[in-house]
């Protein structure tokens, strides 16, 4: 395999940078549509690892295939919110031309609103399948669907302070994991490599249970279409605020800042302390390099 497979810390920093920029800078038409696939795709792996779990019992297998939404959606060029929660702030901290806070909340904006009707048009789409076009009980998958709305908006309301803080420090633990993946996918220049970068990371945060807020445009309003034991209200303010707000903090703290201080800026190394600023001798002044992606 080519060398060029593997895309070294301090170039893949600079790739998340310039697709920060890139996407900032892109037209609304272009950004609602990227957002609005990128949703329904998301939501279709999400609906997919729920029936998978529901038809087989096992969460695990359903883990384990929920990735293969966000591949396809990353590999087609789409975007989702948690994404550029990561990139288009570093752009802006890179200081890049016509890159500040105006247009890190356009963005940010026309995201979400595409994220949301694509992820929405899905849960519509997935309740006439899961109950006859509204003539039957939700099947099975259905059910299972609107349990979890319920649990994770009353769960975590009965809890009070505390669910709301567990409900934030998911949110941020998700998006630590999903802004790995979209880093991931800058991280080689091969499918087969972005692909195995991208799973890894996905598939922990979604069988951990941690709280994504696009998959839950998806999963939410599907509960709330079948009927489930919970308010749209309780949907805002026991889960999509709060996850949105963790998932701001954890993509771009854990990963995007994270990468960009230490690969972007990285200090001189230290010398030991037997040297001087006026050693002479150039062999130990300047130590050969070592490659330290191997």
């Amino acid at each position: 395999m080519s060398d060029v497979s593997y895309v070294k810390p301090a170039d893949l920093v600079k790739r998340l940078v310039a697709a920060g920029e890139y996407k900032a800078l892109l037209s609304t038409r272009d950004t609602i549509i990227r957002a609005f696939m990128g949703g329904a795709i998301l939501a279709l792996g999400a609906a997919f690892a729920v029936t998978v779990t529901v038809n087989t019992g096992q969460p695990l297998l359903g883990a384990l295939l929920f990735p293969v939404g966000f591949i396809m959606l990353y590999l087609m060029g789409f975007d989702l919110l948690t994404g550029v929660f990561m990139l288009v702030p570093l752009a802006w901290i890179d200081r890049r031309p016509g890159i500040g806070m105006k247009a890190l909340l356009r963005n940010w904006g026309l995201v979400f609103l595409g994220n949301f009707l694509g992820a929405f048009l899905v849960a519509v789409l997935m309740a006439i399948i899961v109950t006859y076009g509204f003539d039957t009980d939700p099947n099975a998958v259905g059910q299972a669907i609107g349990e979890i709305g319920h649990g994770r908006t009353v769960g975590y309301a009965e809890h009070g302070a505390a669910g709301m803080l567990t409900l934030f420090v998911r949110g941020m633990m998700c998006n630590w994991m999903v802004c790995t993946g979209v880093a991931g996918a800058m991280m080689s220049d091969t499918v087969i490599g972005k692909i195995a970068a991208m799973w890894m990371p996905i598939m922990l945060f979604f069988y951990m249970g941690f709280e994504h807020s696009i998959v839950n445009m998806f999963l939410f309003p599907s509960g709330l279409l079948l009927g489930a034991d919970f308010t749209i209200g309780d949907y805002l303010v026991w889960n999509e605020i709060p996850t949105v707000l963790g998932n701001v903090v954890g993509g771009l703290s854990f990963v995007g800042l994270t990468m960009y201080w230490t690969h972007a800026k990285t200090r001189e190394p230290r010398l030991p302390a037997s040297l001087t600023p006026h050693t002479t001798d150039i062999a130990v002044a300047e130590p050969a390099k070592v490659d330290v992606t191997r």
